[in-house]
């Protein structure tokens, strides 16, 4: 059969120029799908399912009177911390994440706020990779909402590619739950599969073959590209790039001195589809935990004791992901009275900040550890305007993995290989019975404060 010329003509048409073709349309076509392709003779090599406003539709599932209705999801019930998600009945009201509880109120007098339950969302985070494995494996799973899968064989061509993802749509829905939409996007790299799956939201469907890749990208703004995020978009329109198109038209050294790094190749290369493994050093450089802390909580040692859960969670993350850290960051956000002018942080509150870091010897022990964020946190500012930290901040930075570690004195000795033995199986226990089963003494005070969060972009742990 001749390709349809309206597919060939456009780089992005929608379901009707489809449905004439025998393997889409008629009885089991879903008319409200939306779905976006081009040639049908292209090939593609990966399938993006990313989770449309994933934590509000899990509640929205798990709690069927919230359905149809503006929901927020908060870290904590307060009108001075942010939504970390929101139902698309919220987003129609201007509700997005990152959204002050106290602004969106004003936006939206119906909207209705939960609290966040990491344990609900990693366990239908399960039920959706069960979904999506009953169609094809999971090649990787990037965060607590999106995962990658690598098409083979006969998955490849790009009509068996949108019949496959529109399968993997209706498992999820069938095997998690209705409420849980995702948008699916088929591309010949990871990265422009990512950039189609953010084409067409909520329950799009989205292809980007090779030969329609520089018509279908000019269609972008840069910050549609992920990567380029605000402060990225403003260096690159200071240096004359303000359109995808401009960006498409760089020389590859060019996109590299842009960036001053190997990112700006990697992207040149993405851009134009080319399908790469990352090389064997790519790894996690850096991981953090922070929080707000509640009223109650806002004095230095309750802070202090926040401070010492959240490097628990962090060391815990660092050695189950074989990692060492060679320096370790502390950050403090201190609160004002309401009418103090000045800086206000994202939370409404006002404040003043302060940060420190320190190089280590490569370590994922806790009393090294530990013996380091004590130092910083004596470091702190003094005197009656720092009296009350509102926000608690700690990062493990330079890390290196296993393979590259370098051994020092002590490594290896009766006492060390002991101490790791212990961490171990510390680990295992908390891991199994929740985080606070074996902890230090110091952190007992943040015992409910400071729970799991769940980063959008990291893979859920229950820790």
């Amino acid at each position: 059969m001749d390709p349809d010329p309206n597919l060939v003509r456009s780089p992005i048409v929608g379901l009707d120029a489809l449905e004439d073709h025998p393997t889409h349309g008629g009885a089991d076509s879903d008319p409200k799908e939306r779905v976006r392709a081009a040639a049908p003779d292209g090939h593609l090599n990966w399938l993006f399912v990313d989770l449309n406003s994933y934590f509000a539709s899990v509640e929205q599932e798990v709690r069927p009177e919230l359905r149809g209705r503006p929901l927020g999801v908060v870290p904590m019930l307060a009108d001075t911390t942010v939504c970390i998600a929101a139902s698309y009945e919220a987003k129609a009201f201007g509700v997005r994440t990152g959204t002050l509880v106290a602004d969106a109120k004003r936006m939206c007098p119906e909207l209705v706020l939960v609290e966040a339950r990491h344990e609900i969302y990693v366990d239908y985070h399960h039920r959706v990779v069960e979904a999506v494995e009953s169609c094809l494996p999971v090649t990787a799973v990037l965060s607590i909402d999106e995962m990658a899968c690598r098409l083979m064989g006969r998955e490849r061509p790009l009509l068996a590619a949108i019949e496959l993802g529109r399968k993997v749509k209706a498992a999820i829905r069938r095997k998690a739950g209705p409420t849980l939409s995702s948008s699916v996007g088929l591309a010949t790299n990871r990265y422009l599969a990512k950039v189609a799956s953010d084409m067409e939201k909520p329950d799009g469907l989205v292809a980007l073959p090779l030969d329609v890749l520089p018509d279908a990208l000019g269609l972008l703004a840069l910050g549609d590209l992920p990567g380029i995020g605000a402060r990225t978009e403003k260096r690159l329109s200071e240096k004359g790039i303000q359109t995808v198109n401009q960006l498409l038209a760089l020389e590859c050294n060019q996109a590299g001195e842009l960036w001053g790094s190997v990112w700006g190749e990697r992207l040149w290369h993405w851009l134009r589809g080319e399908d790469f493994e990352m090389a064997e050093t790519e790894h996690l450089k850096s991981l953090s935990h922070q929080h707000v802390l509640a009223p109650e909580m806002r004095t230095p040692d309750k802070a202090w004791a926040v401070a010492h859960k959240l490097l628990h969670k962090a060391a815990m993350r660092l050695r189950a992901g074989g990692l060492w850290a060679s320096g370790i960051g502390l950050a403090v956000g201190f609160a004002g009275p309401k009418g103090e002018r000045g800086p206000v942080s994202t939370y409404g509150v006002p404040t003043k900040g302060w940060k420190a870091e320190l190089k280590l010897m490569e370590c994922q022990d806790n009393p090294t550890l530990i013996a380091a964020l004590t130092r910083l946190w004596a470091s702190r500012p003094a005197g009656a305007q720092y009296d009350h930290p509102y926000f608690i901040g700690v990062h493990l930075k330079g890390l290196v993995p296993d393979r590259l570690h370098t051994l020092n004195l002590f490594d290896g000795t009766e006492d060390d290989q002991s101490r790791a033995r212990l961490l171990a199986v510390m680990d295992q226990l908390n891991n199994k019975y929740g985080m606070s089963t074996l902890a230090p003494a110091t952190m007992l005070t943040a015992y409910k404060s400071a729970p799991t969060r769940i980063a959008f972009h990291s893979i859920p742990e229950l820790f």
